[in-house]
């Protein structure tokens, strides 16, 4: 599959991102950034309507806040100006379908080796979006005046429950 994307960007991906963000600045212009899942049915580009230059997405499993969200954040929000956090999760997420122990123990038994970073499972994700707003919030690196954020997000009518 990997071999349709290249073809993709052959055949005209290349040049129509290019044309997209051509005399766009680095900066986002509305001064946002969206922490969301990687689950593939999710679109931040058509969820917000996002048009090139206007936001920055971070996407991961679950769209937890991690260590790395939180550098990213930091980064975002210091050296281009970024003021509004979102982080969505989701209904029916992957990542409340087993527990970082039961994870941790899958790793070692297959790989033979324990990952340093925690998987992030979550049971609620309404609780895991709180707890990484929380995390953003209190982060002694995002700037003070940020404001965040946080929803679930419905899969089947993809409305966004603020929480």
């Amino acid at each position: 599959m990997t071999d349709e994307l290249l073809i993709r960007h052959q055949d005209g991906g290349a040049a129509s991102a290019a044309e997209a963000a051509k005399g766009l600045p680095a900066p986002p212009s509305l001064h946002t950034l969206i922490v969301t899942c990687m689950d593939a049915r999710i679109d931040p580009v058509a969820l917000f309507g996002i048009k090139p230059g206007e936001s920055h997405v971070l996407r991961n499993a679950g769209g937890i806040v991690t260590d790395d969200v939180v550098r990213s954040v930091t980064i975002s929000q210091r050296e281009l100006g970024t003021r509004t956090v979102y982080v969505v999760q989701h209904k029916g997420c992957g990542m409340a379908t087993f527990t970082d122990p039961e994870l941790v123990a899958k790793l070692e038994s297959e790989c033979g080796a324990t990952p340093e970073w925690a998987p992030g499972s979550f049971a609620d994700p309404a609780d895991s979006v709180r707890a990484g707003v929380a995390r953003l919030r209190e982060s002694p690196f995002t700037v003070p005046d940020m404001e965040v954020k946080g929803f679930v997000l419905d899969l089947d009518t993809f409305a966004l429950d603020p929480v």
